[in-house]
C-alpha cells in the first residue's frame, strides 16, 4: 500500500510539471518584432533529433525553485532541490528518451529518478519507493498531454500555442501561453516563459545562416546576448567541452526560464530554474537509482502508476 503525506501526494502530482524540466533581447528591436513562431523556433529546436549536433541540447543541471498553490485549501507550498537530466538522441525521428533525477532538499527529502525504462519516486520518511516501468506509464497514461512533456521538442504538436497575456515579463522575456490539444485530467494550461537572449541568440543564428560570408571566421561583440551567462557555448564555459562554434557568441541557450501548470482543479504549480549548466557530459550513472536497505518497494498498476 502506498503511504501519502501532504508534501508527498502534492510533490508527487506535481513531478511531471519538472520536466520541463522535466526534464529551459535586448535589442533595438521591439518585441512585436518578434514572431510568435520565432519563440517557438527557439523552444523546440535544441531538443529535436533534427537539430545540429552543435546546437542541441543533450543534458542539464539546475537548482529549482517550486511553488505550488492549493486552491481547496488556500495555501501555497515550496519546495527547493537540484534537477539533472539528460536526451538520448539514438532514435532519429522521434522524440529523444529522457532519464533524470529531482533531488528535493526542502521542505522534506524525496527522490524522483528514472534511467529511461524505470521510474523511482523514493520518499524517506515513508520508508518507501515506489516503482514503474516507464513503457507502461506511457501506455496507461498515452491520451495524457502531460506524458508529452518529456518531448520538448514536439511541444506545437501536443498543444496549442499562443502569446499570453501580457506577453513579456518585466525583464522582457517572452511569456507563452499552451492548451493540450488532448483533454487532460493535469493540465488546463501551461505557461512558459522563454529567455529574451535565447530567441536573440536563434534569430542571430538564422542571419548568419542566410549571410553571403560566413560571420564566425572572427569573433563579435554581439551586445546583451554575448554577455548572458545562460549561454553554453564553449567560450562562455571555458572548459572547451561541448563540441560548438569557436568563439562563438550565438551559441547555446538553456531557453526555458519558468514554466507554470494550471490544472482543472484551479491548482498551479511553478517551477524556476538558477544556476543552470549544459552539456556538461552527465554520467548515465547519476539516473541509476539504488535502492537503500530496508525500504518497502511498491510497484502501483493502471492509473496509480507514475504520477
Amino acid at each position: 500500500m502506498i503511504k501519502w503525506n501532504f508534501f508527498s501526494v502534492w510533490h508527487f502530482s506535481a513531478f511531471m510539471t519538472l520536466f520541463l524540466g522535466a526534464f529551459l533581447a535586448i535589442t533595438a528591436t521591439s518585441v512585436w518584432a518578434i514572431a510568435l513562431n520565432d519563440v517557438i523556433h527557439t523552444l523546440e529546436t535544441p531538443f529535436q533529433t533534427k537539430t545540429a549536433k552543435e546546437l542541441r541540447i543533450f543534458d542539464y543541471s539546475a537548482d529549482f525553485f517550486q511553488e505550488s498553490k492549493i486552491a481547496s485549501l488556500d495555501r501555497l507550498q515550496r519546495a527547493t532541490g537540484r534537477v539533472e537530466v539528460s536526451f538520448d538522441y539514438k532514435r532519429p525521428q522521434t522524440v529523444p528518451d529522457v532519464m533524470f533525477r529531482w533531488q528535493y532538499e526542502q521542505p522534506t527529502t524525496q527522490e524522483i529518478v528514472s534511467d529511461g525504462k524505470t521510474l523511482w519516486v523514493y520518499l524517506p520518511e515513508n520508508n518507501q519507493v515506489i516503482q514503474s516501468d516507464i513503457e507502461m506509464i506511457n501506455k496507461s497514461r498515452q491520451n495524457d498531454p502531460m506524458t508529452f512533456l518529456t518531448g520538448l521538442g514536439n511541444l506545437s504538436r501536443d498543444f496549442l500555442i499562443r502569446w499570453a497575456t501580457p506577453n513579456t515579463d518585466i525583464d522582457g522575456n517572452y511569456v507563452l501561453e499552451l492548451t493540450p490539444r488532448r483533454a487532460s485530467s493535469l493540465i488546463n494550461r501551461l505557461v512558459i516563459v522563454v529567455d529574451r537572449f535565447a530567441v536573440e541568440a536563434d534569430q542571430n543564428r538564422a542571419k548568419e545562416a542566410n549571410s553571403p560570408q560566413d560571420p564566425r571566421l572572427e569573433p563579435k561583440d554581439l551586445g546583451p546576448a554575448s554577455r548572458n551567462p545562460r549561454l553554453a557555448s564553449p567560450s562562455r564555459r571555458g572548459d572547451g567541452g561541448f563540441p560548438g562554434y569557436k568563439n562563438d557568441l550565438n551559441g547555446l541557450w538553456f531557453p526555458i526560464m519558468s514554466t507554470t501548470v494550471y490544472d482543472p482543479n484551479g491548482n498551479s504549480t511553478i517551477i524556476e530554474f538558477s544556476n543552470l549548466r549544459v552539456n556538461l557530459g552527465i554520467s548515465r550513472m547519476t539516473f541509476n537509482f539504488i535502492l537503500p536497505a530496508g525500504v518497502q518497494v511498491v510497484r502501483p498498476t493502471g492509473k496509480e502508476m507514475g504520477f
